[in-house]
């Protein structure tokens, strides 16, 4: 009886102490297994190590008393500006010394470009900066600084991987910015595995942050993205730091983009734009001219439409094209555009409005290389997909804003007064926006702005007649344009 007991309680304290724990989430597991049943991390699970039971915690001393709120200083909160106004746009206006900030994106994409051309500016507001790089040799980083012109007496670089130089190199120069390309390439020796791994990286992440705030140092951290494009290692580095940018852009393109997906200090719904080029990274205050091409005259398949990335409005342009097809399966292509979205609206146009589809193959494209994932751009869509279909172009100067439902109807979208006064500024005359919409009653100078409720009448006041019930609304609509 004795020794059953005795089996059952190793048993019992077998079951509660397992064997394998996930180091992001905490799950625990009797196996090893490569991917995490909790967080589904992988490469996260590892061998537990038994400790002994924590003892009680017990008070200390307070050193500083606990203050009013209101007696606390600010001062030491306050941004400044690095110097590339579309960075310190998303960021809220500046950067906070002492804050955290990282910086995502894929390779490639011109993270240390941005990061090194912001460390020459800083450098050049006469504050000490120190670029930590630990992807590239300090060559390779001084003929890149020479190249967009960032060689600044003030900008100290340092090529190092391990974790203590790293802090000793912050203890020799003191610097107000400290930039860290990457993150994931740092080690430590305190922890037994390699770089980049979710251990180091924490170990890391949590020692730079510590010494950035003991210092009020700015500290920017580049990371590494995962093949899904989310941010690699443990979910606790983007808990940690105080601001979460993620920067976009498509490498046939020179059109980049940087937006904060978490901002202790600004708002989150603010974009940068930025122009990489041969010369460097160069923000651009007004990139709509980058996504409408310039035509003598109107071209069939071609709508603009005036989308929001963040509280910026950008005028897009959308392409179709319509061609006949001897195959029993017709290709629906698209660049730039969701294709279940577009192949929707076909299905829309098809049914309720009369559109000849089925035997056409339909090519959908945005100029610019940007990407529209906005519902506000469906009847862009729509109408460039009619006009191709018959071959007649929309009147000159016309634009298209509204989200198309699958009953036909044009749905409102929010701020569509910020896409009507970017659309007048820019010179559009014409704008077809859903029904019910506050702004068509004070719409901007210079412009018409009209009404639809359904896809039906926006086909039919832009002249667009197609087959069955098209025709008729076409042509009692022509005159409305």
């Amino acid at each position: 009886m004795r020794s059953g007991g005795s089996a059952g309680r190793g048993r019992r304290s077998g079951r509660d102490n397992p064997g394998y724990r996930c180091a992001e989430c905490g799950w625990t597991t009797a196996k090893w297994v490569g991917r995490c049943g909790e967080c589904q991390a992988w490469g996260t699970v590892m061998e537990a190590t038994s400790a002994a039971p924590a003892g009680v915690t017990k008070a200390r001393t307070v050193t500083e008393k606990a203050r009013p709120i209101g007696e606390i200083s600010a001062e030491n909160a306050k941004t400044w500006s690095t110097g590339v106004d579309e960075l310190d746009r998303v960021l809220g206006g500046g950067i906070v010394s002492g804050a955290v900030v990282l910086l995502a994106g894929e390779p490639g994409v011109g993270k240390s470009t941005l990061l090194l051309d912001v460390a020459s500016r800083a450098a050049a507001q006469t504050r000490t900066v120190l670029y930590v790089t630990g992807e590239e040799s300090a060559s390779q980083v001084r003929l890149r600084a020479e190249r967009i012109g960032a060689l600044r007496p003030r900008l100290l670089l340092a090529a190092e991987t391990d974790l203590s130089t790293v802090l000793g190199h912050v203890e020799d120069v003191s610097p107000d910015l400290m930039v860290v390309d990457s993150v994931q390439t740092i080690a430590s020796d305190a922890i037994e595995s390699s770089a980049g791994s979710v251990s180091q990286v924490r170990e890391v992440a949590a020692s730079l942050i510590r010494v950035a705030k003991e210092r009020g140092m700015a500290t920017v951290l580049v990371g590494h993205v995962t093949k899904d494009g989310s941010i690699a290692g443990p979910r606790v580095l983007e808990h940690l730091v105080d601001v979460v940018c993620q920067f976009e852009g498509d490498r046939h393109s020179r059109l980049r983009l940087v937006r904060a997906v978490k901002n202790r200090y600004g708002p989150t719904d603010e974009v940068g734009c930025f122009d990489l080029s041969e010369v460097g990274i160069v923000g651009l205050t007004d990139p709509s001219g980058l996504f409408v091409s310039q035509h003598a005259q109107p071209v069939p398949g071609t709508c603009v439409s005036v989308t929001l990335e963040g509280r910026r409005p950008l005028v897009s342009e959308v392409q179709a094209l319509v061609a006949p097809t001897a195959s029993n399966n017709p290709r629906r292509a698209t660049s730039g555009l969701d294709n279940s979205r577009v192949s929707m609206i076909l299905a829309v146009l098809e049914r309720r409005a009369g559109a000849r589809l089925s035997g056409n193959d339909v090519y959908v494209s945005t100029v610019g290389g940007v990407r529209l994932a906005e519902p506000a751009c469906d009847l862009a869509v729509a109408l460039a997909v009619a006009g191709a279909a018959i071959d007649r172009p929309l009147a000159a100067g016309t634009i298209a804003i509204g989200e198309v439902g699958l009953a036909g109807e044009v749905r409102p979208v929010a701020g569509v007064g910020r896409r009507l006064a970017e659309a007048a500024r820019l010179g559009f005359t014409s704008a077809f926006v859903p029904a019910g919409t506050q702004e068509s009653a004070r719409p901007p100078e210079g412009m018409t702005v009209h009404e639809v409720p359904d896809v039906l009448t926006a086909l039919s006041r832009a002249t667009f007649p197609l087959t069955g019930s098209g025709g008729g609304s076409g042509s009692g609509g022509g005159g409305n344009r």
